[in-house]
């Protein structure tokens, strides 16, 4: 055999777990993304010691929220799509 499977259902674990962990990491941070600039800037200083302004803080929340929301995005279309070709087979 070449190292195919039967039917492309089964997937290596490595990459099962990165789709889950694809699919449950945006949405995480999103529910716990803070929600004024001020906090951002306060975990910011908290993690890494360094202090940002608040409108810095500001575009790297609204960054933040934009990146997790184009990442959901990403994981649904996928999930769609592989769900529309499942069913003309």
């Amino acid at each position: 055999m070449n190292g195919s499977h039967c039917c492309g259902a089964c997937r290596p674990t490595g990459r099962r777990v990165a789709g889950i962990a694809g699919s449950v990491l945006p949405g995480a941070a999103l529910v716990l993304m803070p929600k004024c600039p001020a906090c951002v800037a306060a975990y910011v200083a908290a993690a890494s010691g360094l202090s940002v302004s608040l409108p810095v803080a500001e575009w790297l929340r609204t960054g933040s929220i934009l990146l997790c929301a184009l990442s959901i995005s990403v994981v649904v279309a996928t999930t769609v799509r592989r769900h529309f070709i499942r069913k003309e087979k």
